[in-house]
């Protein structure tokens, strides 16, 4: 019994040791991608995919702004229908800009005239706040979406995001976003569904889908 304690001990201070070098090797490495990461200027993040929490991503990130005192804007295209627990919490947050203005889902509407007059509308307020200095963060939730119908063109928009001030950050979301967009991007997070609840006849409830 005595050897087994032994070489038990022995393996996990092996084990311990591995893991001990290991972490010191991935320090150093990340250690020297930190000091080599000297640039500091405004950043276009992009969350595309089929999996829940694109927009979820970009509100946490809307949150991580204002607990740096910045000022930022929220711009939803497509939704529009339904109350959610972000409008209601960040509408009451005065270095927040909301505005809500999708018509439904493209599957509710069942109307593209209808849609591009909306996306239309929408963008042209976007405009005006990816021109305004004053705003350090702009979020384009359901963008993606708009683009992918044809509603607005890519174009346009890479447009608009090069020539908006250099310190500005751009929170872009929705599925299918177009490869123009991912190239120009400097952060793109592409969500991949596991399992929904919906599968299992579970509704959207407040605080999850809501």
């Amino acid at each position: 019994m005595a050897t087994d304690d032994a070489e038990s001990g022995t393996t996990e201070s092996a084990r311990a040791g591995r893991h001990r070098n290991r972490m010191r090797r991935k320090k150093a490495l990340i250690d020297q991608n930190i000091r080599q990461a000297t640039h500091e200027r405004g950043v276009v993040v992009v969350h595309t995919g089929n999996g829940k929490g694109k927009s979820s991503a970009g509100f946490g990130m809307v949150a991580r702004a204002l607990g740096h005192g910045m000022r930022v804007g929220v711009l939803q295209f497509i939704k529009g229908r339904h109350a959610t627990g972000e409008e209601a919490f960040f509408r009451g947050v005065p270095a927040v800009s909301y505005r809500v203005m999708g018509e439904g889902y493209t599957w509710e509407t069942q109307d593209r005239d209808r849609d591009i007059r909306a996306a239309r509308a929408a963008w042209d307020t976007a405009v005006q706040w990816l021109g305004d200095a004053s705003y350090d963060m702009v979020m384009l939730d359901e963008l993606n979406v708009v683009l992918k119908h044809g509603y607005l063109q890519t174009e346009e928009i890479l447009r608009a995001l090069t020539a908006r001030p250099a310190a500005q950050h751009v929170i872009i979301t929705g599925r299918g976003a177009p490869a123009e967009l991912i190239a120009f991007a400097d952060t793109v997070t592409d969500m991949r569904e596991i399992k929904h609840a919906y599968q299992s006849g579970i509704r959207a409830q407040a605080g999850i889908e809501l």
